[in-house]
C-alpha cells in the first residue's frame, strides 16, 4: 500500500463511485476515507472542505455540506441538513454564562469538567473571580486543546444544521433542530453513556455534558452537567444545571442550579436565582426587575427549598435551607436565619414564618434516602464533577439551627406589634411559634449529635478540643471555612478540584461539637431529645398514611 493509500486518498475509480452515488466535491484532495471503509455507505454528500472519515463510518444525505470536521471510526451519520466548523470555533467552551445578575456582573465561564464548586466560586464571589479564578478558568480552557472532530461510535440522525459543535465519543444526536457553537460530552467508559440530544433540540453557545436534552428544548448560554435531564419544551438561557437536575416544561433565567434542582411543571419560571436539592410546584414565579435599574435583583434558595404551587417570590430574596414557600411574597424576605420552617404569605405579600416546622416532616427523612439511589452519573465509570453533601442534618445545617435557637431566645423578649407578630428582618413571626421552633430545632440538634459517624449508640458524646468551625455550602458540597480558604489560595482548577476532592471526604464530620453541647450538654438530655425527634417524625408519617387511606376510601367505588 502507497503513502496516498495509508492516508485514505481515494482512487480515481473511488470519487467516480462516489459521485454516482450522489457525492459532489470541488476538490477530492481535501477527503480522505480510511482504507477498508465501504464507500456504499457514503451517499448523497456534499464535500464543501476538509473532511477525514474513520473506518466503518457511514454519511448518508448531508445536502447542505459537511466541512472542516474528522469523523471517527464507526460513525453513523444520516439525514442532517449540514454540518460544518469555522477556522475559529471554540465549540462553546469559554461561553460566558450571566447567572443571577442578568447585567453580567457575576460572569460563570464554562468548559467541559466545571464543578458546581467552582461555579459557585465565580458567581458569587465576582471580585475574587475576576481577580484570580478567571485567569485559572482561562488557564485550564488553553489546556482543553479540541479538534473538530465527531468522535468514534457517535450517531448524528435526522438533524437540522449543526455548525461548530463538537460531538464526542458514543454521543447520539437525534433529530436536534439547530445546534451552534457547542459541545457535547461523553466521558463514560461505554460508547452508549448518559449523553443524548434529542428531537427539536435548538442549542446555542452551550455544553451539554453526560446529560440528555430532548424534546424541544430551548438552550441559549446553558450548561447542563452530568445526570441532568432536560425535557419537555424546557426554555433557558445563561444559566447552569449541575448534577441530577431535572428540569421540564418551564423556563429558567440566570439560573445557578446545584445538584437535584427539580422544576417539572408549566408556568413555573425559575430567574436569577441560586438553588439546590430544589423542588418547584407548579406555576413558580419569580421576579427579579425593578424597571428603574434593570434585571440587577437576585435570590438565594439554600438547600432544600421546595415551593408549593403558584408560589411567588420577588428577589433579591435569601430563604433558609429546607423550608416550604407557600403564597405569594413581595417584601424581598430573608428567612436565612430560619431554616426548616414553612413560609406563609398574608394579605400584604408579607412574609410570615413557623420557625423550624419542616423538622418534623417525614419527606425530609424520604428525600434524604431519594437523592443518592436517584444518582443518574453512577455506574458508567464517570470522574464525577460534582461532589455532593447528601445528609440533611451535617455541620452547616447545625450550624445554621444552632444560628436560629439563639435568635429564637433573642426575640423572646421584643415586642409583638399589634396583630401579635415580631418581626425580624422584615419578616413576621408569631410569639407562639418562637418557643415550639426553640423546641424543634434542640431536638434536631439531639438527633445530630446522637447520629455521629462512627459513634457507637452506647458511647457518651464527649466535647473537643478543637475549636468552632464555620461551615458553608458550597453548591452542594459541605465545606469547612478554613478548607474553602486554601482552595481560594490554590494556583491552578485542578489544584483546586483536587483540594474540593479532599474535603468531601470530611462533610460529615461534627467539628463544630463545642457549640452544639453548650445547647445540649448532657448525654441523657441527648438521647431524649433523638428519640423524640425520631417519635416526631414517625407521627407525621402515619399520620400521613392514614390520610392518604381516608383519601382513597373517600374515592373508592
Amino acid at each position: 500500500m502507497n503513502q496516498d493509500e495509508q492516508r485514505g486518498y481515494m482512487k480515481k475509480s473511488e470519487i467516480e463511485q462516489l459521485e454516482r452515488q450522489g457525492c459532489r466535491c470541488s476538490d477530492w484532495n481535501l477527503v480522505e476515507i480510511a482504507g477498508g471503509t465501504d464507500l456504499g455507505g457514503i451517499r448523497n454528500v456534499w464535500f464543501r472542505g476538509p473532511v477525514s472519515i474513520g473506518r466503518g463510518s457511514t454519511v448518508v444525505n448531508v445536502p447542505g455540506g459537511i466541512s472542516n470536521v474528522r469523523i471517527g471510526r464507526d460513525v453513523r451519520i444520516e439525514n442532517v441538513a449540514r454540518i460544518e466548523n469555522s477556522a475559529d470555533a471554540t465549540f462553546g467552551i469559554g461561553t460566558d454564562i450571566a447567572v443571577l445578575d442578568e447585567t453580567g456582573s457575576r460572569p460563570v465561564r464554562i468548559y467541559p469538567g466545571i464543578s458546581a464548586q467552582i461555579a459557585a466560586l465565580a458567581a458569587r464571589m465576582p471580585d475574587y473571580s475576576g481577580r484570580h479564578l478567571m485567569p485559572l478558568i482561562d488557564a485550564r480552557i488553553k489546556e482543553l486543546q479540541y479538534d473538530f472532530e465527531i468522535g468514534d461510535g457517535a450517531e448524528i440522525l435526522d438533524c437540522g444544521p449543526i455548525r461548530d459543535v463538537r460531538i464526542w465519543p458514543g454521543v447520539k444526536v437525534e433529530g436536534a433542530a439547530w445546534l451552534k457553537n457547542g459541545s457535547i460530552v461523553n466521558n463514560a467508559e461505554e460508547k452508549s453513556g448518559l449523553t443524548y440530544v434529542g428531537s427539536g433540540v435548538n442549542a446555542e453557545n452551550f455544553i451539554i455534558e453526560d446529560a440528555t436534552v430532548a424534546n424541544g428544548v430551548l438552550l441559549r448560554n446553558t450548561y447542563v452537567g452530568q445526570g441532568c435531564v432536560i425535557d419537555k419544551g424546557f426554555t433557558s438561557h445563561d444559566s447552569l444545571f449541575f448534577a441530577n437536575c431535572s428540569m421540564e416544561n418551564g423556563e429558567a433565567c440566570a439560573v445557578l442550579a446545584g445538584p437535584y434542582t427539580v422544576s417539572m411543571h408549566k408556568s413555573s419560571l425559575l430567574i436569577g436565582v441560586q438553588t439546590s436539592f430544589m423542588n418547584a410546584g407548579s406555576g413558580t414565579n419569580m421576579s427579579n426587575h425593578m424597571y428603574k435599574h434593570g434585571p440587577i435583583h437576585w435570590g438565594v434558595l439554600e438547600r432544600g427549598v421546595k415551593t408549593s404551587s403558584n408560589a411567588y417570590l420577588m428577589h433579591g430574596s435569601r430563604i433558609g435551607a429546607f423550608s416550604l414557600v407557600m403564597g405569594v411574597h413581595k417584601t424581598h424576605p430573608d428567612t436565612s436565619d430560619f431554616p426548616f420552617s414553612y413560609l406563609f404569605d398574608d394579605e400584604s405579600g408579607h412574609t410570615i414564618v413557623v420557625p423550624g416546622a419542616m423538622l418534623k416532616s417525614f419527606g425530609l427523612k424520604r428525600d434524604s434516602e431519594k437523592w443518592p439511589v436517584r444518582d443518574r452519573r453512577l455506574g458508567h465509570g464517570l470522574k464525577l464533577n460534582d461532589r455532593i453533601t447528601f445528609s440533611i442534618l451535617n455541620p452547616h445545617s447545625a450550624d445554621l439551627i444552632m444560628k436560629a435557637i439563639a435568635t429564637l431566645k433573642g426575640l423572646d423578649s421584643a415586642p409583638a406589634g399589634p396583630d401579635g407578630y415580631i418581626i425580624h428582618k422584615g419578616i413576621r413571626i408569631k410569639r407562639s411559634s418562637l418557643e415550639k421552633g426553640i423546641r424543634q430545632y434542640e431536638l434536631a440538634i439531639c438527633k445530630y449529635l446522637h447520629t455521629m459517624p462512627g459513634k457507637k449508640a452506647s458511647e457518651p458524646i464527649m466535647p473537643t478540643e478543637e475549636s468552632d468551625e464555620r461551615w458553608i455550602d458550597l453548591l452542594g458540597q459541605v465545606i469547612s471555612e478554613s478548607e474553602l480558604k486554601a482552595v481560594l489560595n490554590a494556583d491552578s482548577i485542578a489544584e483546586m478540584e483536587a483540594m474540593l476532592d479532599s474535603a468531601a471526604g470530611r462533610s460529615d464530620l461534627i467539628d463544630n461539637l463545642p457549640s452544639a453541647l453548650r445547647i445540649i450538654p448532657a448525654q441523657a438530655d441527648i438521647e431524649r431529645g433523638a428519640t423524640e425527634f425520631d417519635a416526631m417524625v414517625e407521627r407525621d408519617r402515619t399520620a400521613d398514611i392514614d390520610r392518604i387511606a381516608r383519601e382513597n376510601e373517600a374515592l373508592t367505588l
